[in-house]
């Protein structure tokens, strides 16, 4: 049995539309839809909240992280990072043999389509939509792309953060209120900090590759063990942070349902402990998306619950 069928076996792989649903790396995108539905959701606690901005901004959002996978698919194949023993990537390429241009393509056309429902949400808030938009874009590109990627730097987890969680937070809540308030700054952070925390959890599973490939992720300087009490860590400061916002009145207090999530992240650590493989690690990435996301939807329920009640 080959390497390459060893693998694809491992991490069950299979042909046909599969091939481009793992190229758009779908454990991320909860990165994308989370910080859309939590914006427009406490919106919603104040204003009436058009639903035709509501999903231009959440399918925008989808298209433009989709194609941030696909650049970091592109560049780090270009950059012979990547290869048919890869981890944690979509394996398009260097296991499915689509070609490098393809997903290139694909890619700019994601952006494409990002940037004509861009236009429409303009039309219906602000040109400043536009410009932030851009530069959301732009970072998007540079994660992997250009001569410094931000991928190989300690700060991948501070600007996925910024500009997925506060900076997509605030433009979903503004498009809908045409205001932006201190709440609503206050209140992206724990969620920034959850997205941050995908991006390190990543880190931490290609930690040993990434070394040996010359990046300097925060996981690398702080070193397998650290990185995972950091990520500890964050996770503790965004449960604290939800906590002094029901105190204050940030957040109702039906916002106590995002506590919920606490089993999923605890569950994370449980499952990086130990662990030195990027296989074994696999289950780890994925359920840090999944923190992210219960705790995502659970305080966007919660907001929607308060504004009945």
């Amino acid at each position: 049995m080959s390497t390459t069928t060893s693998i694809k076996e491992e991490l069950n792989e299979r042909g046909g539309l599969q091939i481009w649903w793992r190229l758009l790396r779908p454990h991320t995108l909860t990165a994308s839809f989370i910080p859309v539905f939590v914006g427009t959701m406490f919106a919603l606690t104040s204003h009436e909240i058009n639903l035709l901005l509501f999903f231009a901004m959440l399918l925008a959002s989808i298209l433009i992280q989709s194609a941030t996978n696909m650049f970091n698919e592109y560049y780090d194949f270009i950059r012979g990072l990547d290869n048919e023993q890869s981890v944690g990537i979509g394996g398009t390429i260097v296991r499915d043999g689509i070609a490098p241009k393809k997903v290139l393509g694909l890619a700019l056309s994601f952006f494409g389509i990002a940037i004509m429902l861009g236009v429409y949400i303009c039309l219906e808030s602000s040109w400043w939509i536009a410009v932030i938009g851009l530069f959301c874009m732009l970072f998007g590109y540079l994660y992997t792309g250009g001569p410094f990627p931000i991928a190989y730097t300690p700060f991948g987890e501070l600007f996925s953060g910024f500009l997925m969680g506060t900076v997509i937070i605030g433009i979903s809540y503004y498009i809908q209120t045409q205001v932006i308030t201190t709440s609503v700054i206050l209140m992206s952070i724990p969620v920034a900090i959850f997205i941050g925390a995908i991006m390190l959890s990543n880190n931490i599973r290609d930690l040993d590759g990434d070394k040996a490939n010359g990046r300097k992720t925060i996981a690398i300087l702080l070193g397998r063990q650290n990185a995972v009490r950091f990520l500890a860590t964050m996770f503790i400061i965004a449960y604290l942070l939800t906590a002094a916002y029901i105190f204050t009145g940030v957040l109702p207090i039906w916002s106590v349902l995002a506590f919920l999530s606490i089993i999923k992240a605890t569950d994370v650590i449980r499952k990086f402990q130990g662990k030195t493989k990027p296989l074994e690690m696999m289950p780890a990435m994925a359920a840090t998306g999944k923190t992210n996301t219960l705790y995502g939807l659970l305080l966007g329920v919660s907001l929607l619950i308060s504004n009945f009640i």
